[in-house]
């Protein structure tokens, strides 16, 4: 299956209180799961685009047990997964509204991938049949094994010779244990072929800097271009880089694109305005998934970035990690320019 895409990262129990409550508002928490590659891996099979999933889990966890079922109810291919010491990573989010911002508190000290050592997982079984290969900074985050073992899968990775993709995803709360992103995440890129990135990103995981204002009516897209190339420059093993650009103007109000470049041309997505967010969580994750897919299966980078935007877009729509999309209620977008009208 050359399109078997395998993600590896950490799943956690996602805690939220109903709607826009403050956690604790109400004596209640929504219970599901969440974490950048299984969003990434559940998004892909939504889309119909067979996704392998491999992490860590504590042995003997029914917490951990559920999760397993519930990737396998999205036809999430979960053979891989390892079993170890530690814990189930936990975290609590509370929904943005307005001008109140959206805040995740994490609670992943000791979890089982983080406690985890290179030669835990058997890579040359991972990578059997697959394609791609998608990782994010958020694993390089949790501890030195962590950083350890995700360069590991990424040298496996190159050695089964197929395309590594890697989203940034810097965290700022989770790099606790002594080594800072940019000491750890140059050499995570410089082990990619397909880069994804905020503006954020590429400054706090790469010291890569440029000029640019989120908070702007509108953002300069040659300000981007210019980190693009930057970027480019710096890693040559790059065959490309994708930004997503919001515009938050609120915690419920967003415009949202992104751009691509591969060193010879420069794309610019169509532009959402996102004016009801539901839930933005999962929506950087769900534009990796849209990229991926696109690139694999569509005629042209340009397709595959449109095809990325509109996913991320629909999944600000949906409340959870998981995207719950697809390939037509993407495409459908794409065709009518996000009008919502009822479909009977």
């Amino acid at each position: 299956m050359p399109n078997l895409v395998v993600t590896f990262g950490e799943t956690m129990l996602r805690l939220a209180p109903p709607g826009f409550e403050r956690l604790l508002q109400s004596p209640r928490l929504v219970a599901t799961f969440g974490g950048g590659e299984a969003n990434v891996a559940v998004a892909l099979a939504g889309f119909g685009n067979p996704a392998r999933y491999v992490t860590v889990l504590p042995s003997d966890n029914p917490i951990a047990d559920a999760l397993l079922g519930e990737l396998r109810r999205f036809n999430v291919d979960t053979s891989q997964v390892a079993r170890g010491k530690g814990r189930m990573a936990v975290y609590y989010v509370e929904g943005g509204a307005n001008q109140r911002p959206s805040k995740v508190f994490y609670d992943r000290e000791n979890s089982a991938i983080a406690l985890a050592k290179p030669g835990g997982i058997e890579w040359t079984a991972v990578f059997r049949d697959a394609g791609w290969f998608h990782i994010t900074g958020i694993t390089p985050a949790l501890s030195h094994d962590a950083a350890d073992l995700a360069m590991e899968s990424l040298r496996a990775a190159r050695a089964s010779g197929i395309t590594v993709s890697c989203d940034l995803n810097f965290r700022k709360n989770l790099w606790k244990y002594g080594k800072p992103a940019k000491d750890v995440m140059p050499d995570v890129f410089r082990l990619t072929d397909i880069g994804i990135a905020n503006e954020e990103d590429c400054q706090a995981a790469l010291g890569i800097h440029t000029d640019v204002n989120v908070n702007a009516g509108r953002l300069d897209t040659e300000q981007y271009r210019a980190l693009a190339e930057k970027v480019l420059s710096a890693y040559p093993n790059l065959k490309m880089l994708a930004i997503t650009l919001r515009e938050s103007k609120s915690a419920s109000h967003n415009g949202w694109s992104a751009c691509l470049h591969d060193g010879r041309q420069f794309l610019v997505s169509r532009r959402y305005e996102i004016t009801h967010i539901v839930d933005r969580v999962g929506a950087g994750d769900c534009f990796a998934a849209g990229l991926i897919f696109g690139l694999l299966n569509l005629g042209n980078q340009s397709d595959a970035l449109e095809f990325a935007v509109a996913a991320s877009c629909l999944k600000h729509s949906i409340p959870g990690d998981f995207s719950r999309l697809g390939r037509e209620e993407v495409e459908q977008l794409i065709r009518s320019g996000g009008s919502g009208r009822v479909q009977r």
